[in-house]
């Protein structure tokens, strides 16, 4: 399974302690593949370094360079599917230049994506991300 996970998830999702611990873990184990591109790695790096402890976007930068489940993915069309929050079209993009089986956030914005006819990923919450990876 390629995915592409918003920073919204990353984030709840990496805490020793959060209910959305077993995404990251089942991430860790190989469970499924992360699609990602140089933007999102951006982006994750500075939600990180404002949201969690020191360290941990290394650490998690570290994890992306080592790990045989991630893809880097270039872009190379940009759909603007996205009005509300253009930044968010990023993660848009990746998912379909990779056929990413769906994405994974939390963020209202994205619910316009569920509309589109063409072209079209799933979009499914972090909740509903966590039955499956629990099940796998």
């Amino acid at each position: 399974m390629k995915i592409v996970l918003d920073s919204n998830v990353l984030l709840v999702a990496i805490g020793r302690k959060s209910q959305y611990r077993p995404i990251w873990n089942a991430f860790i184990e190989g469970k499924y593949q992360l699609v990602i591109s140089e933007d999102i790695i951006h982006e994750y790096e500075e939600i990180l370094i404002q949201h969690s402890a020191r360290g941990i976007s290394d650490y998690v930068k570290e994890i992306f360079i080592e790990s045989p489940d991630v893809i880097i993915q270039n872009v190379f069309y940009k759909w603007e599917a996205i009005q509300t929050d253009p930044d968010d079209n990023k993660f848009f993009d990746v998912a379909i230049a990779a056929n990413a089986d769906c994405i994974v956030t939390n963020d209202a914005h994205f619910n316009v994506i569920k509309n589109l006819p063409f072209p079209s990923v799933k979009i499914i919450t972090a909740k509903e991300f966590l039955d499956i990876v629990i099940n796998l």
